[in-house]
């Protein structure tokens, strides 16, 4: 027995997630059903980040275990199998027993805003037309950095066993036609990084003052954030791991 590490990156726009639900499509669901009509048997997939309905991916993962070799001609043929908006990008022999999820030691993602109107970015970009202050922007995502207790910036009942999560970057950058968002953790919560890209709007438009973005923070009250960024400005940009494991970006 084997165990891969797929890599793999999609739009999310059709998509009302990425772990297998009942009676909605899923990219989870997509791409056991391409494994199993190339290996023509049932192949489970664990996933390393559950993207939530209309978020994208640059790169994702799955992890496996199967009983032979598969090669690149594997990733040639599931390709040509799944739909256009999902491509696999890699896979990798990881030492049996590998978790794609908990072997992860870091996640990056990023949230687009467009600031004007643009069809081609409607899918892929929050519009969001109002004038942003830059420095405090800035100021807010800098009170993010280092360890901290997220429960404000969680979707409520969600189920895990601790809100604590340590950010390694947070940076808004300008483009031409918006703003990026850039954090990297860690762990998320679920709704984390939108919960914070709203909030922190509501800084740079000067509706609440940076000292009030950081009492949010410590207040521990998801009622007090603001969760209304929505899921298809979202990409999850990268998943890392161990360098012994050898899986290349």
């Amino acid at each position: 027995m084997k165990t891969y590490f797929l890599a793999l990156k999609y739009k999310g726009t059709r998509y009302a997630g990425f772990q297998i639900q009942e009676n909605a499509p899923t990219i989870q669901y997509e791409v056991q059903e391409a494994m199993r009509k190339y290996l023509r048997q049932e192949v489970g997939l664990t996933g390393s980040s559950r993207t939530d309905a209309g978020v994208h991916a640059n790169m994702n993962f799955f992890h496996f275990d199967y009983q032979d070799q598969l090669g690149k001609d594997f990733l040639y043929h599931v390709n040509a199998i799944l739909p256009r908006d999902i491509s696999l990008t890699g896979i990798f022999e990881v030492p049996l027993g590998s978790h794609s999820r908990f072997d992860a030691i870091s996640r990056r993602y990023r949230y687009r805003i467009c600031s004007v109107k643009d069809p081609f970015m409607d899918d892929r970009s929050w519009y969001y037309p109002y004038p942003m202050d830059g420095e405090a922007l800035a100021a807010a995502a800098a009170v993010l950095l280092g360890t901290h207790d997220f429960t404000s910036f969680a979707k409520r009942n969600a189920q895990v066993h601790t809100h604590m999560c340590t950010i390694l970057l947070s940076n808004w950058e300008v483009k031409p036609d918006g703003w990026e968002f850039e954090v990297e953790g860690n762990r998320f919560l679920r709704g984390m990084v939108r919960a914070l890209v709203a909030t922190m709007a509501k800084v740079g438009r000067g509706r609440i003052g940076v000292e009030e973005f950081r009492h949010i923070l410590s207040a521990k009250q998801s009622a007090m954030a603001d969760f209304s960024a929505p899921g298809h400005g979202l990409f999850l940009d990268a998943v890392n791991y161990p360098e012994a494991l050898g899986i290349l970006p």
